[in-house]
Formats: C-alpha cells, sequence, structure tokens
C-alpha cells in the first residue's frame, strides 16, 4: 500500500473518527462556556466527555450504550466519595487501596469492563487533588456526569445516523491487514527470501488480524440488524467478513516447503512471477478494504484474469520443457499453488462486487452457522472475581501492582511540595498494565512524549502569540491524541501533554511555565515508581504462562485436525464445526505468538530458552497451516478406496498429538516412542504414482496429462502429503517440548 493509500485508510478509519467525535464532544460545550464566560467554573463538564467517552470501545451498539451509562453512574460515585473525603489523608490512603484494587480487578470481565475501571481510577485521581473542584464536591460531580451524558447522547445520534459505519471501518481495516499479510506470503516467492524476518512479520500481522475478527465477531453476531433483521447491506457486510474469514484460511493453508520451491525453480522465473502476481492480489486486497472504509465501489486495478493467465502459461511452459518422471513431485507442488492462486483471485473478483451492495449479491445469502458458536461468551458472574483473589490470578498480581503505585505516589504528592501531584498518579494508572512488556514500552513512550511535548508546547507559547492559532493547534492536538491513544501511545503522549499545556494556556496563563515544569517532574516520578514496581513487584513473567498457551495451541489444531481428517475416513463434515474449530485454532496460535512477542520485550534474564520456544512458535504456525490446506480437500470428494490408508495415517497423528500434550503436562505416556513410528505407509498412492510415472516415461509429457489419473493422484498426492507434513510437524513439536518441559519419569 502505497502512502496516499495508507492516508485515505487512515482519513476513514475509526480510529481517527473516535478522535474527533470526542475532540467535538468536549470543545462543542467548551467554545459556548467561553462565550458565556463559565468555561473555568464548568471545566469538569469536557473532562467529563472525553473520560467517560474513553471506555466507548468498538461492539455492539447494547454493550457501547450500557458501558456509557455504568461509566457515568461509576464516576460520579467515585467522584462525590472521593470529593467530599480527600482532606482525610488516612481515609485516602484506604480508598487507594479498595478502588486500586477493585477497579483493576474488574479486568477479569473482559476489555469494557478494564476500560470502564480504569476511567473510574482516573477520576478518583482527579478528584484527590483541590485542582478540579475545591469544595463544590457535588456541584462537580454532577457536572462532570452531565459531560459524560452528553457523549452517550452524541453517541445515540452517531449511531442512528449511521448505524453501519463502525461495521465498515472496521471490516476495511481487517481487509487492509489481510492485504498486507497476503503481500508478506508474496516474500517467500522472490530469491533468497529471510525466512525468520517474513516468519515475525506473520505472527504480528496475524495477532492484528485476531484482534480485528474479535471485534467484528462481537459486532455482527450480536447485533439484530445484522443477524434477524438484516437489511441488504448489513447481509452484505456480514457476508464480506465471512468471505474475509475464509480469505484468510486460504492464504494461510497455501503453507509450502518454501526451501525445496527454490530449490527446484530458483534458475527459472516463475517463482518471481508468482510472488509479483501475489503482491497485485495483494494490492487488490488492500483496495477492496479502502472502498469499504470510504463507502465506495472498488474495481480491480488490474485486469486479474490476464495476469493469473500469464502465471499459468508459465507454469505449462516450465512443466512442458523441464517436468520428468523423477521431478513430477515439484510440478504437483506448484500446480497446488497456482490453484490456490485461482481461488483467491476468484474470491476478490467476489469481493469487488461486494463493494457495489448490489442486492443481487446478498439475495441467496444464509446464514450457515451457529452464532452462538462465534462470539467469545462473557460471564459477569460475582464468583468470576472471587476466582482471582489468589497471587496465581495475573489480574490479582496486576492489581496489587497498581494499589501499591498509587499509595507511593500518593505519599511522594504528601512529602514533596508538587504543584499537581495528582499527574504522578494519573502517570502510574496510564502506564502500569498486566504485561510487563507493554508497561516497560508505555513508559518509556510516556517519558519521552512528554518530554517531546512539553518542549513542542513551549516553542510554540514562545514563539507564537496568536490565540486562534494556540487554539487551532490545540484541536489538532486533541483529535491526534485521542486517534492514536490505543495506535501509537508514544504520539498519543506527545499529543495529550500539547494539549493539556495549550489547556492550561488558555484558562490560566500567568501559570504556564510552573504546568510546564510539573508536568514534567510529575511524569517523570511516576514513570520511575511504574518502573520499578512491574520490574520488582509480584511480576507475571510471560515464560511462567507459555505452556498454558502451548497446551492450548496443541489442544485446538487436534480438535481441528480431527474434524478435517474425520472426512477422509468416510464420515460427514459440518461446516458449522469446521468453521469453530478454524477459529478456535487461529485464536490460540495468535495468543501463543502474542505470548512470544512479549517475552522479546522482557528482561534477558527472563527470556528462557527462547530458541526452543520460537521453533514450536513456528511448527505451530505450519501445523496450522496444513490443517488448513488439508480442509480444502475435505470439503471436495474423497476416492472411497483410499479411505482405510487414511484413517491409519489419521490414528498415528492422534498419538502424536495425544503424546505432545503429556509432555506439556509432565506425564510419561508409555515411553514416547511415538516419535520413532513411521507413518503408515500409503500403498494404493504409492501403486497410483508408480502408475503415474511410467505413463510419462513412456508416452511424455503432452500425451499424459490427458490421462484421467493424473488429477486424481495430483489431488490424492497432495493430500497424503498434508498428513505426512503434520505427522512430521507434530513429532517436531514433541521433540521441542521435552527439551523445554522434560517428562516427569
Amino acid at each position: 500500500m502505497n502512502y496516499l493509500d495508507e492516508f485515505k485508510k487512515f482519513l476513514s478509519s475509526h480510529y481517527l473518527s473516535t478522535g474527533v467525535r470526542l475532540t467535538l464532544g468536549a470543545v462543542i460545550p467548551s467554545l459556548i462556556f467561553q462565550h458565556f464566560g463559565i468555561l473555568s467554573d464548568m471545566i469538569a463538564f469536557p473532562l467529563g466527555t472525553l473520560l467517560i467517552g474513553s471506555t466507548d470501545n468498538p461492539g455492539p451498539f447494547h454493550r457501547r450504550r450500557n458501558a456509557l451509562a455504568i461509566a457515568i453512574v461509576m464516576c460520579f460515585a467515585v467522584a462525590c466519595i472521593t470529593g467530599f473525603l480527600r482532606h482525610i489523608h488516612f481515609i485516602v490512603f484506604a480508598e487507594i487501596i479498595v478502588f486500586g484494587m477493585f477497579f483493576s480487578l474488574i479486568g477479569v470481565y473482559g476489555n469494557r469492563a478494564n476500560s470502564i475501571g480504569l476511567i473510574s481510577l482516573l477520576v478518583f485521581v482527579f478528584n484527590i487533588d483541590d485542582h478540579m473542584s475545591g469544595d463544590a464536591v457535588l456541584r462537580n460531580a454532577l457536572i462532570f456526569s452531565a459531560g459524560g451524558v452528553w457523549y452517550l447522547i452524541l453517541f445515540l445520534v452517531i449511531q442512528t445516523l449511521r448505524p453501519y459505519l463502525l461495521i465498515q471501518q472496521l471490516l476495511g481495516e481487517n481487509f487492509t491487514e489481510l492485504g498486507k499479510f497476503l503481500s508478506i506470503k508474496a516474500g517467500y516467492y522472490f530469491a533468497k527470501p529471510d525466512y525468520d524476518e517474513l516468519f515475525t512479520q506473520m505472527i504480528h500481522q496475524q495477532v492484528l488480524l485476531r484482534e480485528n475478527h474479535e471485534h467484528l465477531r462481537e459486532i455482527i453476531f450480536k447485533t439484530r440488524e445484522f443477524v434477524t433483521e438484516s437489511t441488504n447491506k448489513s447481509r452484505v457486510l456480514m457476508l464480506m467478513f465471512l468471505d474475509s474469514i475464509d480469505l484468510f484460511e486460504r492464504i494461510l493453508n497455501s503453507q509450502q516447503n518454501y526451501t525445496n520451491l527454490h530449490r527446484a525453480f530458483d534458475d527459472t522465473k516463475v517463482l518471481r512471477l508468482f510472488g509479483t502476481y501475489i503482491n497485485w492480489l495483494a494490492a487488490e486486497i488492500q483496495q477492496i478494504g479502502l472502498a469499504i472504509q470510504g463507502g465506495y465501489s472498488s474495481r480491480p486495478k488490474r485486469d486479474l484474469d490476464e495476469a493469473f493467465n500469464k502465471c499459468q502459461a508459465a507454469f505449462e511452459r516450465v512443466r512442458q520443457d523441464r517436468m520428468t518422471h523423477e521431478n513430477m513431485e515439484d510440478y504437483i507442488m506448484l500446480r497446488q499453488i497456482l490453484n490456490s492462486l485461482q481461488d483467491i483471485t476468484e474470491r476478490i473478483k467476489k469481493l469487488h462486487r461486494a463493494t457495489t451492495y448490489d442486492a443481487e449479491i446478498s439475495k441467496d445469502h444464509k446464514l450457515n452457522v451457529g452464532v452462538d458458536n462465534f462470539v467469545p461468551k462473557q460471564e459477569y458472574e460475582p464468583q468470576t472475581l472471587l476466582d482471582n483473589l489468589s497471587l496465581k490470578s495475573s489480574h490479582f498480581r496486576h492489581a496489587l501492582r497498581i494499589t501499591l503505585g498509587l499509595l507511593i505516589g500518593y505519599a511522594a504528592s504528601l512529602f514533596f511540595d508538587f504543584g499537581h501531584g495528582y499527574w504522578i498518579l494519573l502517570t502510574i494508572v496510564t502506564i502500569m498494565k498486566p504485561a510487563f512488556s507493554i508497561t516497560k514500552q508505555r513508559n518509556l513512550y510516556r517519558i519521552a512524549g512528554t518530554l517531546v511535548g512539553a518542549v513542542s508546547g513551549f516553542l510554540i507559547l514562545y514563539l507564537i502569540k496568536d490565540g486562534t492559532v494556540h487554539f487551532v493547534l490545540m484541536m489538532l492536538a486533541m483529535i491526534l491524541a485521542y486517534t492514536f491513544l490505543k495506535v501509537n501511545y508514544f504520539i498519543a503522549s506527545v499529543s495529550i501533554t500539547l494539549y493539556v499545556l495549550l489547556w492550561f494556556n488558555f484558562l490560566n496563563p500567568a501559570h504556564i511555565t510552573a504546568v510546564l515544569q510539573d508536568r514534567v517532574i510529575d511524569t517523570v516520578i511516576g514513570s520511575v515508581i511504574a518502573y520499578f514496581i512491574s520490574s520488582y513487584v509480584l511480576p507475571v513473567w510471560e515464560h511462567s504462562q507459555i505452556n498454558q498457551y502451548i497446551k492450548e495451541a496443541l489442544q485446538a489444531n487436534r480438535k481441528y485436525f480431527d474434524i478435517v481428517a474425520a472426512k477422509f475416513t468416510g464420515k460427514n463434515l459440518d461446516i458449522n464445526d469446521l468453521k469453530v474449530t478454524r477459529k478456535d485454532a487461529i485464536i490460540a496460535l495468535a495468543n501463543l505468538s502474542d505470548n512470544f512477542q512479549k517475552m522479546l520485550s522482557e528482561p534477558k534474564r527472563q527470556q528462557l530458552k527462547m530458541e526452543e520456544y520460537h521453533q514450536f512458535v513456528a511448527t505451530s504456525h505450519m501445523l496450522t497451516s496444513y490443517v488448513a490446506s488439508l480442509s480444502t480437500y475435505a470439503q471436495n470428494n474423497i476416492q472411497t478406496e483410499f479411505f482405510t490408508e487414511f484413517e491409519l495415517m489419521i490414528r498415528q497423528i492422534d498419538r502424536q498429538f495425544q503424546a505432545a500434550e503429556d509432555v506439556v503436562d509432565g506425564k510419561l505416556h508409555g515411553n514416547l516412542e511415538i516419535v520413532r513410528e513411521s507413518l503408515p505407509q500409503n500403498h494404493r498412492l504409492a501403486e497410483l504414482l508408480i502408475k503415474r510415472k511410467k505413463e510419462i516415461r513412456e508416452l511424455g509429457i503432452e500425451k499424459s496429462a490427458q490421462s484421467p489419473a493424473r488429477k486424481v493422484l495430483s489431488e490424492l498426492k497432495t493430500i497424503n502429503g498434508l498428513f505426512e507434513l503434520i505427522s512430521t510437524i507434530t513429532i517436531d513439536e514433541i521433540k521441542i517440548l521435552q527439551k523445554v518441559a522434560p517428562v516427569k519419569v
């Protein structure tokens, strides 16, 4: 994607619309208050809009609405309690313990609850200090809540006017990220690929896609308009989302043995041609994403049929000139890549047509999946909270760290004369996260962003004296702050610092130098406290959790494999079960990858057996890809005479999966001789292969190509090869796991 397309994507993204919505929601009332000369008395109103609005995470309409209402009530209660009791220091310490623990722990109920808890803590921090409300506690709590209600009204109006805006933005982003994922795959086809770098990029991209899929599933399958009261537009959007999942699987299952591929074809131009065409397809997917985000129809930028025909012609030439009975299997592999490219091409052409929202596209569409199976279940039982009151719980440990950090920060603000001491607590609350790697990153970004923002603010105020320019820059800084808050914390920190300084300059320009100093000093103090607590107080290192993610990935891949493999023994394939197990396998894989990425940001002393874990993550990606490839053939008719042969192979692979799980659990199942057992040979396929090689040798490439056995052999050879690859990968995983989780004797 070029820079212009990236800019177009940014302009139509939900991140920018969120930033604009929050900024306008805060600034418009502020301008009205300023006009009547009451802004300083009503400053809690825009603050309430900004804070309550920050809890508005992507999701179904009713969940967003309910979360905003709960946040308003909860923040009002916290503001009143804190405001009335803030002068009694020992009670404030007690409040820190109660609020710090409770509002951090409710994160066990998901991201939405976590956002409400975070904002409630911020309200608590703001109201500890006299700067915000003075003695008019109840009045300012009501004004703050009114700001939240104003945002809720704004949200309801926008949702009524543009009910599909968020889903279009997220779906468009999903396609642009999917296009980037395919462009990474294209890198494998060019000369001398950097396999480690490409793999790292794929892991990162899969994590992004997993998060996006989660948001989209929740919105689509929990929104009545998409499921029971569907319009043409909602049907087309759902159709495009489901097609994007299938397209992702198709891209995922195009995994090949790239080393063998380059060995066989590096001296031809066919791989480079394939790689170029894959990049073109990736660009088309990204254009579809931009069109969905922007609300316009997309058209192919290139003639995809002509480009595919060139790839096919190149394959035919190389096959005609170089294929023999000895290297036939290499060309079977190349043929399968060509088939995948043809399938992806047809899917992209269909998606281009879908962006027109033509009623003909969706009229025959029926939802053929069980909705409840595709949406993560979120229980709000009190027992869930009680079950996490243990040092074994990472949520509980995080709550303890937050609470301790707030206690230290509050004590420091009492003993030292800080003009805005609550900024120390504010920094601690916003920086500290359950994962050390995220806390470390946000810490660096917060300090660097604050310094850059402070210097920028000083230069603007020193060099520019025009209040109108200051106001425009403040607006831009606010938009950038809330646009990048969940995307790029460094840019967000710079922008927040800049707009806070400009805001204070409007309210009280005489004290702006003191504000500037306080902002930097308080941020540095809060960051230092956050760093030491996250490093030394009950830290949860990623290596202590990775075995659980490994087990979940193994179990998810095994279930996925069993559902797919059952078709090769004569059983019917349930498409709904297939899609559910596929979703679970991809989520488990993304969770494992995310865990490994976080390990890379931790202190070196905590990066234990990284090489082995890296190998396991890599083999897990290949395993999921091979099972996904197998599922493509499972949806076709299969030769019944091969059922017995395949069943023996499936039993063997299942035993290998079980052995891998036993190693993770620390069990000694048998004596793990399974790693030395060969996969049962497919005798019928061997006979068919010998027959086909004989045809090529005796009749030549051109005449033997007409043989009815050619297509059957190509498909069955690929299926058999996938079973062999899955078996090899699971054995490799057992060996890796024996190194990182030795079996107990």
